[in-house]
């Protein structure tokens, strides 16, 4: 890396203890704490007149730093980025689903170097695919009074209470599948900062044996699960991909029997099916085959009529599922359709029956971006709010606030001026419910009744559609698909 004396046109000086190193990128100086007597962090050592004689090279495992050439060897055998041993749990592709060679699409183009005959032949694939399914889904908005502090916040910024609306719903539609229990585990897939699972921690109170298992596969700042002190939940966070996880190979669930509840928040196209295919074929198929008794069930076969009606007292008895499950519920809210994969999508028999292959989901699932680009926000607005957003370090912001839309006009495909940008709209959220679907047919298959529903409003985000399911044995009433 190239070596900068700080901006002669700044008047800003670097902080005393901190690195005097200008980037231009940023407008600032490196806020690196630099060693006593140096003017420099070790990044930017280079900048120094004393470390000129030493070069520093792009680490091979990592080229986001550099390292001192002399001191590669060394830095190899510590550097984070260094791979490390794998856990009991990781499972190379355990979820992602059969590769069937046959079905390889041949050399696709982007959508907008189809022809329009071409683009109108697969357009009117999807309208009859499409026919029969509601197009139009119930409204589930809902709220959790454990939120309700926190969304009268005025401290809040715009982005924050999107956020906690969003959480607020998504708590509120879990208790409604009386989901919000005690003795379970909740699961909560692309976890980030684990919002959620506080949240619903928050909710349960002092509820018995709860366990937190939050899933997510890339280092992430500001984590709110390691404030959290409860004798009576557990918080355990793994880095991984949910492509390779195998959640009965987790000690805490493989010990403690627990009902899994499958829950998040924007889970990414891909991820969702990853996550479906993780929890009802890997887990719940596994703990059906061994026939294991959860130990919420032991503990109610185990005590006396008095016992349980304490243990009913302390931890509200009437959430608990009438006939166990290994999965208890689920409840994901859906977004990224584009980034979605035929080779791990869950609903390829579905696809299949329709007559529907390999090319036609590609297309489908580029498509399903013209649901939320034809509201994106000016460039110069977008560039005003990723300006803000980088100054706001502890700032609510999520990857998918806007949609989920981060994607190229070349990859998703500009359509010809035939379509309007409405018509654009519709086609998007026909393909995103034709994917949904597939994924909707799939749970009924694994013994489970799921549920497709709007849980927030569309100016709070445009990915407001949340999956729901519960095994088919559960005496909740809210099931319908």
């Amino acid at each position: 890396m190239a070596a900068s004396a700080p901006a002669p046109h700044t008047t800003d000086f670097p902080v005393e203890g901190r690195c005097s190193y200008y980037v231009e990128k940023k407008k600032r100086f490196c806020r690196m704490v630099v060693a006593a007597g140096k003017r420099f962090c070790g990044e930017h050592a280079g900048a120094a007149e004393e470390e000129n004689a030493r070069k520093r090279i792009l680490c091979p495992l990592d080229p986001k730093h550099t390292v001192y050439e002399d001191q590669l060897s060394k830095h190899l055998k510590k550097c984070n980025s260094r791979e490390k041993p794998k856990p009991d749990f990781f499972i190379q592709d355990i979820n992602a689903g059969l590769k069937d060679e046959t079905e390889i699409p041949e050399q696709l183009v982007p959508i907008s170097s189809l022809s329009e005959e071409h683009l109108e032949n697969l357009i009117k694939k999807l309208q009859k695919a499409s026919e029969g399914l509601n197009s139009t889904l119930k409204d589930q908005i809902m709220s959790h009074p454990a939120l309700h502090d926190a969304l009268n916040d005025p401290k809040n910024g715009d982005s924050a209470t999107k956020h906690l609306k969003q959480q607020a719903s998504i708590l509120g539609n879990i208790e409604k599948l009386k989901l919000l229990g005690p003795r379970r585990c909740f699961v909560e897939f692309g976890a980030g900062k684990g919002k959620l699972s506080h949240w619903v921690d928050i909710a349960l109170k002092d509820a018995e044996k709860v366990h937190f298992i939050l899933v997510e596969k890339v280092t992430t700042r500001f984590k709110v699960d390691g404030k959290h002190r409860k004798k009576n939940s557990v918080f355990e966070r793994l880095q991984i991909d949910i492509q390779h996880l195998c959640l009965n190979k987790i000690p805490l669930l493989s010990k403690e029997k627990l009902p899994v509840v499958g829950i998040g928040k924007h889970l990414c196209g891909v991820a969702t099916d990853l996550a479906l295919r993780c929890l009802v074929e890997t887990y719940a198929a596994s703990c059906e085959e061994r026939n294991e008794e959860p130990l919420a069930k032991r503990i109610k076969n185990d005590k006396t009529g008095k016992e349980i009606n304490t243990v009913a007292k302390k931890g509200n008895e009437k959430n608990v599922p009438e006939k166990w499950s290994p999965v208890a519920g689920i409840v994901i809210a859906l977004c990224c359709h584009h980034r979605c994969d035929w080779r791990h999508y869950v609903g390829k028999e579905y696809f299949r029956a329709l007559g529907l292959g390999a090319v036609e989901f590609h297309y489908f699932q580029r498509m399903s971006s013209w649901a939320t680009c034809g509201m994106r926000k000016t460039s110069l607005e977008a560039s005003s709010l990723s300006t803000k957003r980088k100054d706001e370090q502890n700032d609510d912001s999520e990857e998918h606030d806007d949609g989920g839309c981060r994607i190229t006009d070349e990859s998703s495909g500009s359509a010809p001026g035939f379509l309007t940008v409405e018509e654009k709209k519709k086609i998007g959220h026909l393909c995103k419910l034709l994917i949904d679907q597939g994924r909707v047919e799939y749970l009924q298959q694994k013994g489970f009744s799921p549920a497709l529903q709007y849980y927030t409003d569309p100016l709070v985000s445009l990915e407001n559609v949340l999956l729901t399911a519960l095994p088919n044995h559960s005496s909740s009433p809210e099931t319908t698909a």
